[in-house]
């Protein structure tokens, strides 16, 4: 039987990992009992374990402008550590990533060998995380780049949309930024698949397919919710200056996953309807 080890396992993510894994045999591991920059006590837990599904993560985009190396400790050096402690014990290491290790600057979907260049701390950071699974781990790592996650915990962006629809008479929404809305529940199951599906190691893309915006995205929240989504007013992200720059264009391309025999995952509307048919309407974050 496959023995699994989930690190983060308290977070959105995580929480849907052992969703996903209910019935097998699971160690989870949350940030309370793993610092996961604490490399004796990471190589104590790897041991035993088949596949580690490392959900782990510095997620503070404007915090990490101004902590970089505390942000690459955990998202770089704690990855490194996991690593070669996956390359030890000959575990299968599947390491989430994110789309901000590209400039955002493209006009069509980043491709998985498109070139990196960040530009924020916290995509630098994560870049060496990338990095350290890749080399490390070149048969057995597997790097899963997501984007504009949201789940049914937590603090995210649909969550604090179905707060203010019940608080505000209208919201203003960034309308320049494009990217893929992705259901933690749909990552989760797509990483467990991915980690027993015998694909070659290396680079995924673990994004919805289509693409909107930030309003785009309110919107939808809105009318699945039966609120009126012209109370979603557009404005842009220099409106809303933050320490972290973000990527104007977010949109990542699948064909990995074609070449390895599975399907990309599923359209960012109907994870979305899925997601809000089982999240309380106005209990947000």
């Amino acid at each position: 039987m496959t023995r699994y080890l989930v690190t983060g396992a308290g977070g959105m993510l995580g929480r849907d990992l052992l969703l996903t894994l209910d019935g097998r045999d699971v160690t989870a591991a949350t940030r309370a009992e793993l610092d996961i920059t604490d490399a004796a006590k990471v190589r104590d837990l790897v041991e035993g374990h088949d596949v580690v599904l490392n959900a782990a993560a510095w997620t503070d985009v404007d915090g990490a402008e101004t902590d970089e190396q505390g942000a690459t400790a955990v998202n770089g050096t704690a990855v490194s550590v996991l690593a070669a402690a996956c390359a030890a014990t000959g575990a299968r290491l599947v390491h989430v990533s994110t789309d901000y290790v590209f400039p955002g600057d493209a006009t069509e979907p980043y491709a998985e060998d498109a070139p990196t260049a960040p530009i924020n701390a916290y995509g630098r950071s994560k870049l060496a995380g990338e990095r350290a699974v890749l080399g490390t781990l070149p048969d057995t790592g597997y790097v899963v780049r997501t984007a504009w996650l949201y789940g049914t915990t937590g603090k995210n962006f649909v969550r604090t949309m179905l707060r203010l629809a019940a608080e505000r008479d209208y919201v203003e929404v960034v309308d320049d930024q494009v990217g893929q809305p992705t259901w933690s529940r749909d990552l989760a199951e797509r990483l467990v698949a991915l980690a027993g599906s015998g694909a070659p190691a290396g680079v995924y893309h673990g994004t919805a397919s289509g693409q909107t915006s930030w309003h785009g995205l309110a919107e939808a929240v809105f009318a699945e919710t039966g609120h009126d989504p012209a109370r979603v007013r557009r404005t842009t992200a220099a409106a809303y200056a933050r320490p972290a720059p973000r990527p104007s264009y977010s949109v990542l391309g699948h064909d990995r996953w074609t070449a390895a025999g599975l399907a990309p995952m599923r359209p960012w509307r109907a994870m979305l309807h899925d997601m809000l048919a089982v999240t309380p309407s106005g209990g947000a974050a």
